[in-house]
Parts: C-alpha cells; sequence; structure tokens
C-alpha cells in the first residue's frame, strides 16, 4: 500500500521536526525529522514504505486523517486463483444479470470459478446458472440462508481467494483485479470493495444510493485487532481461503449480520481487513418501502446476537466533559429554563478553547486563538450531531411517547431529528428534497430502532444500550 498526504492537510515547520494541520476538523500532529521528511515525500508523490516501520507510522497518519491510502495494482503474472461464491433462492432474473456480469470480469479465466449454491430455489435459479457457465452447488436444504449456503460453496471451491458476491449485485470489469492485490501483505485476510446502487428511478432508489450501510464511501479504511466496530459487507467481499477457514467461516444459523461477525472475528485472530474505494459492484437495493423497512428491522436485530457473541465490541461514546455540559446547558435553555443556562454554555465553550489554545502554545504550535475557538465550536457542533444521531437511531420510540407526554420535549425531539438529518443531507448529497430525505431517515432509523429492541427484548439482554462511555474524542482538537 501507497501513502499520499490528504487534502487540506498543511506541513508546518517546528522544532525537532513538522507540525501537520489537517485544517477540517482542526487536528494537529507533531512528528521528528525523519517522519517529517517522509511527509514530504508523501505530499509530492505516493509513497511505498520502505520498512515496517514505516509501515507502521504511515498507516497510523493514514488512521488519523493526515494521509490518504494508495491502492498498488497487482502483478498480472502472479494473480491468485479466485472462487467466486453465491447464494441464492429464488432470484433466477437477479441471478442471470449477475452472471452476465461475472463473464465481463477482466480476471484469467483459468485461475477463476464460479459457484452458485442454489439454497431450495423453486424458479429456473439453477437451469440460469448452469447456462452461464456457473458450477451449481445445494446448500442442503431450502431456506438455510445465505451464511450456510456460502460455507457450502466454500467447502466446494479451490480457490486461494474467496470472493463473496449476492446475486442481486452486478460486477464491474475490473472488480477482481482491483482488489485481489492487496492480498500480497500476507497480513491481509479480508478485503471489501465498493458497493454502489443500481437503479436511481425511485426515491428510495436515491435514497439509498446516498445512505446504505452497504456502501462505505470513498475513503480507505484498515482494521487489525482492537474492539472498534468496522466491518466488511459481505456483498463485494473477498477473503484469504486460509484465513476462512481458520475462523470457522460464517456461522451458519445467523441470517443477519453474519458478515460483521465473521469480520471481527478474523480481526480477533489477529488478521487485517482492509475497504478500498475500488472493486465496485452495483447492488440492487429495496425499492419498495415496506421491503426497505422490514430489513432495517431485520439488521437492528443483530445487534443483540452481535453484543452476546462480541461482549467487548460495545458502542463507544466520548463525551468531553466541558463541551457535553454546554449541551445540557443548552438542551435546558430549549426546554424553558431561561436564558442562564444559555450563557453558561457559551462560557464553558469560550474556557474550553482557552484551555486548548494554552496547551497549543506551550507547545509552540503555532495555532491561532480564532481558529482553536472555531474548531471548539465545530466540535461542539460534531458532538450534538453524534449524540443526536445516536438517539434518533436508538430511542426513537422513546421520543415520540415522550413528545405526546411533554409538548416542549417533543418539540427538541424534531429539533434534533431535524439538526441530524440536515447534516446528513448536507454531507451525502442525496438526489432528493430535503423533506423527502427526512422523512425517510425517521422512517429508516425508527425501524431500526424498534429492531434493536426486539432482538434486545428477545434475548433478555439491553447490552446494546450501555455504551461504553470515553471523556475525550479521538480528534482532541475539534
Amino acid at each position: 500500500m501507497r501513502y499520499a498526504l490528504a487534502p487540506r492537510v498543511k506541513v508546518r515547520p517546528a522544532p525537532e521536526g513538522a507540525c501537520l494541520v489537517l485544517e477540517r476538523p482542526l487536528r494537529v500532529v507533531r512528528v521528528n525529522r525523519a517522519l517529517a521528511a517522509l511527509v514530504d515525500r508523501c505530499s509530492r508523490e505516493p509513497v511505498t514504505p520502505a520498512d515496517p516501520g514505516q509501515e507502521q507510522a504511515l498507516a497510523a497518519l493514514a488512521r488519523g486523517g493526515i494521509l490518504e491510502r494508495v491502492p498498488e495494482a497487482g502483478d498480472p503474472e502472479a494473480l491468485p486463483s479466485v472462487s467466486v461464491v453465491i447464494p441464492v433462492r429464488d432470484r433466477a432474473g437477479e441471478l442471470a444479470r449477475c452472471l452476465e456480469s461475472l463473464g465481463r470480469v477482466r480476471y484469467p479465466r483459468d485461475r477463476l470459478e464460479v459457484i452458485v449454491v442454489d439454497d431450495g430455489s423453486r424458479d429456473e435459479t439453477p437451469r440460469v446458472a448452469r447456462e452461464h457457465g456457473a458450477r451449481v452447488v445445494g446448500s442442503g436444504g431450502s431456506g438455510l440462508g445465505p451464511a450456510a449456503a456460502r460455507n457450502r460453496g466454500v467447502a466446494a471451491a479451490w480457490g486461494e481467494i474467496l470472493a463473496f458476491l449476492d446475486s442481486d449485485c452486478t460486477a464491474s470489469a475490473g472488480w477482481l483485479a482491483d482488489l485481489v492485490g492487496r492480498f500480497a501483505d500476507p497480513a491481509v485476510a479480508a478485503v471489501g470493495g465498493r458497493v454502489e446502487g443500481m437503479h436511481v428511478a425511485s426515491r428510495l432508489d436515491r435514497y439509498e444510493a446516498a445512505m446504505s450501510s452497504l456502501s462505505l464511501g470513498t475513503r480507505c479504511r484498515s482494521a487489525q485487532g482492537g474492539d472498534d466496530t468496522f466491518y466488511l459487507p459481505s456483498c463485494n467481499l473477498l477473503v484469504r481461503r486460509s484465513a476462512f477457514l481458520e475462523v470457522g467461516g460464517f456461522r451458519d444459523g445467523m441470517h443477519v449480520g453474519e458478515d460483521v461477525d465473521l469480520t471481527w472475528r478474523l480481526r480477533d485472530r489477529g488478521w487485517r481487513v482492509e475497504y478500498t474505494p475500488t472493486g465496485w459492484v452495483w447492488h440492487e437495493h429495496r425499492s419498495r418501502l415496506r421491503a426497505f423497512l422490514r430489513r432495517r428491522f431485520e439488521y437492528g436485530t443483530s445487534e443483540a446476537a452481535l453484543q452476546a457473541l462480541h461482549p467487548r465490541r460495545r458502542k463507544r461514546m466520548a463525551l468531553p466533559p466541558a463541551l457535553t455540559a454546554a449541551l445540557v446547558l443548552l438542551a435546558a435553555a430549549a426546554l424553558g429554563a431561561g436564558r442562564v443556562p444559555a450563557a453558561g454554555a457559551a462560557a464553558l465553550v469560550g474556557a474550553d478553547a482557552l484551555r486548548v489554545r494554552v496547551r497549543l502554545a506551550r507547545r509552540q504550535v503555532p495555532v491561532g486563538w480564532a481558529r482553536v475557538l472555531r474548531a471548539r465550536l465545530r466540535a461542539l457542533g460534531s458532538l450534538a450531531y453524534y449524540l443526536g444521531a445516536h438517539g434518533v437511531r436508538y430511542y426513537g420510540l422513546p421520543a415520540v411517547l415522550a413528545g405526546v407526554l411533554w409538548p416542549a420535549a417533543g418539540a427538541l425531539g424534531l429539533a434534533v431529528l431535524a439538526g441530524v438529518g440536515w447534516v446528513e443531507h448536507r454531507t451525502r448529497r442525496p438526489a432528493l428534497p430535503y423533506p423527502v430525505f427526512l422523512a425517510l431517515y425517521a422512517a429508516e432509523s425508527l425501524a431500526y430502532g424498534l429492531g434493536v429492541l426486539w432482538g434486545c427484548m428477545r434475548r433478555g439482554s439491553f447490552s446494546s444500550y450501555r455504551p461504553v462511555l470515553h471523556r475525550h474524542l479521538k480528534m482532541p482538537l475539534g
């Protein structure tokens, strides 16, 4: 993997090295002379680390947004063998379209096999698969689910790399060639590629194009070990066969969240998982409201099961004391407590900015007072969005009930929903008017939250609602 300087990052001289300043959100990182020279090279051209020490240092800067990862093209003479595994049930039309796209994928045919795992179809799915040259394998039952079906496919596969694709997806011509090169790093177990919506005709199509949880965005990401919740969706997922077998594959009994579970188990074994915004596939999202909401509900139900399987991967919330107290005071003012709480919130933010400015001055970091104050105000806004989005997703039903009993609380809840929705609409830029987007966002959040509640009630455990609290943000300056 190569590394390049991220946009909006400035390199400024400092004693014994340099300061790397990310303008928004404001972040300042001091580095020594050796690393400063390496970063300077990254500002001119992508740099490949020369040794594990450089790899570790550059990867840390990439995780902090200072650098960007630039994927390297694989050696066509050293491409590994790949088995594409597609689970399917009663989707003959979608499968035909998927297999036609695989026929256009640029990859040596002697190193590629396509396996369709039929999970008890009653339509023409098996015939369609054979007509397109795929090998058909039975799941061993009917309706066992995609996790069990994928495991049956892997048992019949011979590829060094297992490429999982869903039947309602189509692959780009460069899908495999864009992704398999990452497996040249022996520490990499799994690689996920870009997922985009296939259609834009309906409002739901356009909403999903911007908001689908299957699309991980335009920035490279990676994780190894740790206890965060980063994972790779299984509709566009390549896994090293040896790593897949080492962790026992997918859990047969899981019908939702199985990709999250697999990714976390790989990481727990010390493997690295990576996402790169290349290797595109297009996914046919649910374009009917009922099916869309039902799927979001099902996603929500997986949280309780995943929490039981991975108890240390609880949600983490950063609550900086001064900014959190300021938000509480602002909420009190909004609920009718008068102007005094609002004045107290302003004083807290100002004192917090002064504290940060003094700390930077002691470290001889060249950042002015006005910039620090703006950064802390942005941090306050980010914290408000962060807490608001969490509340909208997990506490929608209680908020509705509270609004019925206490109109002031209902008004505050609607304001939070509108604010969070406005941020999402502004950053995701869906091809939808804001009111339409907000209505779909509210419906999706409520469906997901009800799914979380239902899953917790079924298991008799509400640990999904008990996040781990921290005092500090990962981005200390905002």
